[in-house]
């Protein structure tokens, strides 16, 4: 399963890197969790922490989605370009 790099030290140039991975299963189940337990649930952190599983802690799932809000507002600033994906066109085989 694919695994992700979430890196603690700012993409302008942090010094450390207190990074943990994270798996595509885990991943889908933190997205999953902040649906059931938003910002006024009680014990939020733990909550997401628990259905993540992998061990995940309540700071690191804290600091992931801290980091997926960046990206976001990064994104909708425009400071990180679209992709430029290139579309190729397939002809049915006869």
């Amino acid at each position: 399963m694919a695994a992700t790099r979430t890196s603690t030290s700012s993409s302008q140039g942090g010094s450390g890197d207190g990074g943990t991975y994270w798996s595509a299963r885990e991943n889908k189940a933190f997205e999953e969790a902040l649906a059931v337990y938003d910002k006024n649930t009680p014990d939020r952190w733990y909550n997401v922490a628990k259905a993540v599983g992998g061990g995940k802690t309540e700071e690191e799932v804290k600091r992931h989605y801290q980091i997926l809000v960046r990206d976001v507002n990064r994104i909708e600033s425009g400071r990180v370009p679209f992709p430029n994906y290139t579309t190729t066109t397939t002809r049915p085989s006869s």
